[in-house]
């Protein structure tokens, strides 16, 4: 409701109500609903009128409450009736306002909710139409989303509260951290590596003491004061029993006994030493409980950890540990050749120690599992065994060169592991030797294993004993020196103590590597047999002490391995270890200190000094193997400014590729090619024996039908014993020569002479293993024999071809001939006036042996073939008439040749006859006196070279060049997998400077990665 005068709030309410209108409203406007208000005054103009003085009133009527209008009141002195009737109904009056005031909510929250929603509608018909936009949108997204019900995809989603429980208890993790940080790193004012369990000499302030009050560590903190008070309480009474004056001297009569007080109080400070000491052992056998319990408890919720990164829960990239980084580093660093000073600084622990002295013993230790051979009294380390110590979820072990995991939780793969670990060892060690240099990488992984790199050296001898080689002793000698020499390594020499320490040779070695001690760590063995052996156990604190020895180190310590026997657990070792130490009287009587015993002590003091050394020593190495690669580089680029930095294995690589393709070169020869290769050479193979064994026999018949019967006789036993393995030779040597040809050629493109070597090992070893086919010669056999039997010749090119192979093979034989006659028979006279020339005394007998043999040719043409007795008898007389003094076998070989040159002008005359004897071949040399047998035998044996090439061609097209190519690739292969001999085939110094340069490299960025790790752990 609202009020209106003659100045109306708006032009609305000048519409609903007159100025003559005298009613009052009972509501006034600041009363209303906001919304109602805000109805009627949202058409004003101005948002913050003024409102002027009330003179008039009028009722604001909705729809749905309409009250008649009252009639004005009466002015005084009209009247008292109607006033009267209004005061006697105040009542009804007072319900009508309270049932107005009803109607009022109702209508204003009716009124809002119409205006709501029509500023609803209007809102939504100012957005645009999406709907013509869907084609923005994929179909497969439709698809998807009809598919997939995300309903039940969110219930299958774990809760917030469930994945919680997944994560660890990272400020509990923190905080045990943090503490054995502290613990681990200031608590003593001496060495820091050396005490990493030892109480700290500064006592904390009074805000400290408030901040460990609560839990365990707030416990173990009260334990580390109160051994601190403790060792001080001892210390000052006994420097109190020793600063009291001595007892004056005694007279010469018998001293008096001493007063009943003095002695009383000697002994209460005896007992009060005594009892100090006893709580101090106590105190401090709980504070390593204690620390050990916090340990383990950190040592479950790392594994925890792990165990989930490494199932991947938190999806985070894989990366390398630091310990692996430098463990790379020095896997590449024993394999290189360094030509250039360049020399192996890098840290690292050496374990050295006298033969059975339990240096083993101590790494299984601290790798926390039995992973060495073992041996009674025998050498079992044959070389050096570097272990890469790191931490992981499971403890497992694995070799650097083979990708088998270990699990050392199980006592079938420790086993394993130990043969592994002994065949290696085997291997390694050449013929005629005991130990070797070859180093076997070894890394072994698990939860709360000190992070270190370790090296197990063959334990020191004295005397070589049957089976050794001579120079085992200097041997392992070099060995040690070669690894103890790195000024940057650190040795741990260890010591048997249940034998006299002057037995002992490693001492007297490793104080010649290192006099002053500040890299050594020394440590005394088998302290339980010691204890237990030795009269007078001081003898074991001058040892802890470095009083016995010469030698120097930086920390001693005193640890127990075990009863001897080989079949200890890791685990019972330990409980072993700790009751002996609990129990002995070393730390009772404050021999040993509790810093100095048990292997878990000397493995943290390790790895910290292994650490410390590697931090200061890294950066200054990485900058050597810097300047290393600059050498390299300029030398490269001063002598091969124009050759690519190709290592061996990239070399050979190349050279692979070449080879194989040389011989995929060999498929695409073309068959006329290897036919007129094969055909030419199979012809010069087996010529001699056509002529010699075939053709001049069968040329002695006397008629046709004895000449051909003679030569199908002689080509069968030729073709059954002979002319298949003649032909399968000259095959293989065709392919050898075709296969060497493509070599050669290709070596003029651009070929890299320092290839030569390898190529020709590869074609040796490829045809030295080429076995080719047997079965291809029965075949083969029946083929030649099937084309030896056709004397069919169909038509006159092939007669004419038969007539030129024979004439050229003639003649090609009696130059031959005549030149062995000429060599015989020396120079003729032309020859000795021209050049001076003169026969030797059996040239001359051979030239008059010559010229008698012809006289007797000319007198008989159609001679045989050999000389009869009396003919050589007629021959020799007739020469010694002469006074030429002949042998008959002389007389025999002259014939020979003279004979065969004869029969050779006689062939070639009977060849260019027949050259038109074909029509008298197609009718058999019927009423014909030509016979050209001889011809048809050449045109046999063309016929039967043109089918043996044409076989052989597809055997080797099909299947000789392909297993040629299988058996190079298979010696490519296991000429890339023996390292020695590609060393030997490919080498120089171009090669060298490559290797080199490809390692420093790889040595550098490697170092460079590990030592950004290693400044981001900081």
């Amino acid at each position: 409701m609202l009020r209106v005068g003659s100045k109306a709030a708006c032009m609305a309410c000048r519409n609903l109500v007159s100025t003559n209108m005298g009613v009052r409203f009972r509501v006034p406007l600041q009363k209303l609903h906001p919304l109602s208000r805000a109805i009627h005054h949202r058409y004003s103009g101005n948002n913050n009128p003024q409102r002027p003085p009330h003179r008039t009133a009028a009722r604001y009527f909705t729809s749905m409450s309409r009250l008649p209008m009252r009639p004005p009141k009466p002015p005084p002195g009209s009247g008292g009736r109607n006033y009267q009737q209004q005061r006697n109904f105040w009542v009804a009056r007072l319900a009508a306002r309270l049932l107005k005031l009803r109607y009022i909510l109702l209508g204003s929250a009716v009124g809002g909710g119409y205006t709501a929603k029509k500023t609803y509608e209007e809102w939504k018909d100012m957005l645009p139409d999406f709907s013509e936009y869907n084609w923005v949108i994929p179909d497969f997204v439709w698809e998807l989303s009809e598919q997939i019900d995300f309903d039940k995809l969110a219930k299958a989603l774990p809760e917030m509260e469930e994945i919680a429980k997944l994560l660890p208890d990272l400020d509990k993790i923190g905080e045990n951290f943090t503490f054995l940080k502290s613990l681990l790193s200031s608590e003593t004012t001496g060495d820091p590596p050396l005490k990493a369990t030892d109480s700290s000499t500064a006592s904390p302030q009074d805000g400290s003491d408030k901040q460990y009050k609560k839990g365990l560590l707030g416990e173990l903190i009260l334990i580390q004061q109160q051994i601190q008070r403790h060792e001080e309480e001892v210390r000052r009474a006994a420097a109190a029993n020793n600063a009291r004056p001595p007892p004056p001297e005694p007279a010469p009569s018998p001293p008096p006994n001493p007063s009943p007080p003095q002695q009383k109080r000697k002994t209460s400070d005896k007992e009060k030493l005594d009892q100090l000491q006893e709580e101090l052992l106590r105190t401090q056998l709980k504070y390593q409980r204690m620390l050990e319990r916090l340990e383990k408890e950190n040592k479950e919720l790392r594994k925890v950890v792990l165990q989930k990164d490494d199932k991947g829960i938190h999806q985070r990239k894989v990366k390398k540990s630091l310990i692996d980084l430098y463990s790379e580093v020095l896997d590449i660093l024993s394999d290189y050749d360094a030509n250039y000073n360049t020399q192996d600084h890098l840290p690292r622990v050496v374990v050295v120690g006298d033969q059975s002295a339990g240096k083993t013993s101590v790494l299984e230790m601290i790798a926390q599992a039995r992973i060495f051979p073992r041996g009674s009294g025998e050498m079992m380390t044959r070389s050096p065994v570097k272990v890469t110590l790191s931490e992981g979820p499971h403890h497992v072990a694995m070799f650097k060169d083979s990708g088998r995991e270990f699990d050392l939780t199980k006592e079938e793969d420790l086993a394993a592991l130990r043969h592994e670990i002994e065949l290696r060892m085997r291997k390694s060690v050449k013929e005629g030797q005991t130990v070797s240099c070859e180093t076997i990488s070894l890394s072994v992984k698990g939860p709360g294993i000190q992070r270190m790199v370790l090296v197990d050296l063959p334990g020191v001898i004295s005397t070589v004993t049957a089976g050794m080689a001579s120079d085992t002793k200097e041997t392992i000698f070099s060995i040690s020196k070669a690894y103890m020499q790195n000024p940057n390594a650190i040795i741990l020499c260890i010591q048997d103590g249940s034998v006299d320490a002057e037995r002992s040779i490693v001492t007297d070695l490793v104080s010649q590597m290192d006099p002053q001690g500040k890299r050594t760590i020394f440590v005394l063995t088998k302290v339980d047999l010691a204890e237990k052996n030795l009269a007078s156990p001081n003898r074991i604190q001058q040892i802890v002490e470095g009083k016995l020895f010469p030698m120097k180190a930086l920390g001693y310590f005193a640890v127990v391995t075990g009863k001897g026997s080989s079949g200890e657990s890791i685990d019972s070792i330990k409980d072993y270890e700790e009751d002996f130490f609990q129990n002995s009287r070393l730390l009772r009587d404050g021999m040993l200190k509790a810093h100095q015993v048990t292997t878990k002590n000397l493995s943290l003091a390790v790895s910290d000094c292994f650490w410390k050394m590697v931090r200061e020593s890294v950066e200054q190495q990485a900058d050597v193997f810097k300047a290393s690669r600059f050498n390299l580089e300029t030398e490269w680029k001063n002598n091969y400014p124009r050759l690519r930095e190709l290592d061996r294995n990239e070399l050979y690589e190349k050279a692979k590729n070449e080879i194989l393709d040389e011989v995929i070169s060999l498929s695409q020869v073309t068959p006329q090619h290897w036919e007129s290769i094969l055909q030419k050479k199979l012809w010069e193979r087996v010529s001699t024996h056509v002529i010699e064994n075939i053709y001049l026999p069968a040329a002695q018949t006397m008629d046709s039908g004895t000449f051909n019967t003679t030569v199908d006789i002689k080509l069968k036993q030729w073709t059954d014993k002979q002319l298949p393995h003649k032909a399968l030779e000259v095959a293989w040597e065709t392919l050898q020569e075709e296969f060497a040809r493509f070599m050669a050629e290709y070596k003029g493109k651009d070929q890299d002479d320092i290839f030569d070597k390898l190529k020709e090992a590869v074609k040796d070893e490829s045809i030295k293993r080429h076995k080719w086919n047997e079965r291809a010669m029965d075949s083969l056999r029946v083929i030649q024999h099937n084309a030896l039997e056709d004397r069919s010749i169909t038509d006159k090119p092939q007669w004419d071809a038969a007539i030129q192979f024979m004439e050229e093979t003639l003649h090609s034989r009696l130059k031959d001939t005549d030149s062995v006659i000429r060599d015989m028979v020396g120079p003729d006279w032309k020859q000795r006036w021209l050049n001076w020339k003169n026969r030797t005394p059996e040239q001359h007998i051979r030239n008059e042996t010559k010229n008698e043999l012809e006289r007797l040719l000319k007198l008989h043409d159609d001679h045989t073939a050999y000389l009869a007795n009396d003919e050589v008898t007629t021959v020799r007389k007739n020469l010694e008439g002469r006074g030429v003094e002949v042998d008959p076998v002389l007389i025999k070989d002259t014939w020979h040749q003279l004979y065969r040159r004869h029969f050779l002008q006689n062939a070639l005359s009977h060849c260019n006859l027949c050259k038109r004897g074909f029509y008298y071949y197609q009718r058999h040399f019927v009423d014909s006196e030509l016979e050209c047998n001889d011809v048809v035998l050449f045109w046999r044996i063309q016929r039967m070279l043109v089918i043996t090439a044409n076989t052989l061609r597809q055997q080797l097209t099909n299947t000789e060049v392909r297993r040629l190519e299988k058996n190079v690739k298979e010696v490519l292969e296991d000429f890339g997998e023996d390292m020695e001999r590609k060393t030997h085939l490919i080498t120089g110094r171009r090669v060298q400077l490559a290797e080199d340069l490809k390692k420093v490299r790889e040595i550098q960025e490697k170092l460079e990665a590990f030592i950004e790790a290693l400044h981001k752990e900081k």
